[in-house]
Parts: C-alpha cells; structure tokens; sequence
C-alpha cells in the first residue's frame, strides 16, 4: 500500500509533466488493485480541477485516491472567520470560490500558502496580526518551493520563522499534519480495510516536509530525488539515524524497476 506525493514525485515541479515512470507506477497500481492514495500539497487550483489536471497528463488517478489540503481545509478554519490569507493568486481566488472572507484589517487566522515572491511588508502585516492575537495556519508545511530551477522557503520554513518572530504556535491543514494522514488512511480503509500506517509505504522528494512525519507514524519512508533536492548528500547526512529514510530512488522508475 502506497501514499504518494505529487510535486516532484509524480510531476516535475518545473514542466509539470509527468516525472520518469510515474505513470507506468500508477497503470501498475491500478491494474494490480493495490490500494494507494495519492497525497499532494497542492493547492493553487480547486482540488477536482488538479486531479482533472493530472488525469490528462497520463495519471489515471480515481477520485477516491486522491487526497489534498483544500479538501480539508473546512475542518480547520471555520467560514465565519476572517482570514488573512497569503500565497498566489489562484490560492486567494480559490478561497473566495469557497466562500471564505478575506480581511487584511482584523483577521481572525493568518493563513499562509505559497509563492515565491513574499514581500517584506506582507511579512509586517503578518506579524502585526499575529501579535495581536490572530491564530496561524499553514496549508502544509513543505521544506522548499522549487520554481524555474530556483528553490524558495517552503511554507514549513515560513511558519517556523513568525512562530520564532511572535512566539505563535501555527497548525497545519497538508502535510505532514497527523490529522492529513489520518484522514488519508481512513479513505485508504475502504480500498483495504483493516489498513493501518505499518503497512504503507510513502514516497516524497521532501524528507522533513512529508517523509519524517509519516515515518513517525509507523510508515515507511522512499525519498525520491526528482525534486526539491539534487543530491541525497544535501539533505541526508543532516538527519538523525531514526529520520532517514528506508530506501532512496533517482525517480519513480527506479522504485517500479525494485518491485
């Protein structure tokens, strides 16, 4: 059983194009009936128009298979709350599609996506806001946004620097959120029942935004360097024994070669 990531696993983050053997592992699952949740971050397009997108890339990804942070987002944020939102212009647009109330006067959360472009005074207002007493946020909590061959703070690193800045705890709505996989697991119940995190198998390009977490919960951990990291040197021996993951791969094709 599988959980797998999408950005720089199943897509180049660059050419958003299907990465190496990423669609022959997903034909694989499919025709094998071995049961799998596809778990993305993604959230600059409406959750049904992302998985539309990769089904017409070649990933035949069934809706039941496919899990991102907007489909949780009402469980977190209530829609009576007012939001400050902050990431790219699909987001917010996303977010008013939904029927969330942007206020950038006296919101409630702080809410933090990505972009690569954050200027220093939104960076003020958050603060501002923060210490005021608004709740913080983040759809997920990715170690690096890689954009035109450039790699940008992710929003985990965002988070950490006005958690340091204001002393405000956040929560997380993505990944690695227990709550995210819990709900990824449930979903995954009803193509096997019974299932549980020991029996799968997650696979990332991000070891701190995706990989530890899921490997503290009892999952076992395949980093893949398609991605957000060069090199397994860049990130690896950085991690504790207990962080690092079981297996690494160039790509997805060297994982379905292994089986």
């Amino acid at each position: 059983m599988y959980f797998i990531d999408v950005q720089g696993t199943l897509i180049e983050d660059n050419t958003k194009l299907p990465t190496r053997g990423a669609v022959a592992f997903i034909d694989f699952l499919n025709t094998h009936k071995i049961p799998y949740m596809v778990i993305t971050n993604s959230t600059k397009n409406p959750s049904s128009e992302f998985l539309g997108y990769l089904n017409s890339i070649g990933l035949k990804i069934p809706s039941e298979h496919y899990l991102d942070p907007l489909m949780m987002l009402e469980s977190h944020i209530d829609k009576s709350k007012k939001i400050a939102a902050y990431g790219s212009k699909p987001f917010l647009e996303v977010l008013h599609s939904m029927g969330y109330s942007l206020d950038y006067t006296n919101p409630d959360v702080v809410l933090i996506a990505i972009k690569e472009d954050f200027s220093p005074d939104e960076y003020a207002a958050m603060i501002e806001f923060l210490l005021g007493g608004a709740e913080l946020v983040g759809m997920h909590e990715t170690t690096l946004y890689v954009k035109n061959h450039k790699r940008y703070p992710g929003v985990g690193a965002i988070l950490k620097m006005l958690e340091f800045a204001t002393s405000t705890p956040y929560i997380v709505v993505g990944k690695p959120s227990i709550s995210f996989f819990n709900e990824a697991l449930r979903r995954l119940t009803a193509q096997k029942a019974g299932a549980d995190f020991c029996d799968i198998t997650i696979i990332s390009d991000d070891v701190k935004g995706d990989l530890i977490g899921a490997q503290s919960l009892g999952m076992k951990g395949v980093f893949v360097l398609s991605g957000k990291y060069r090199s397994a040197e860049e990130i690896i021996p950085s991690l504790e024994l207990s962080q690092r993951p079981a297996e690494i791969y160039a790509d997805m094709q060297g994982i379905l070669e292994s089986l």
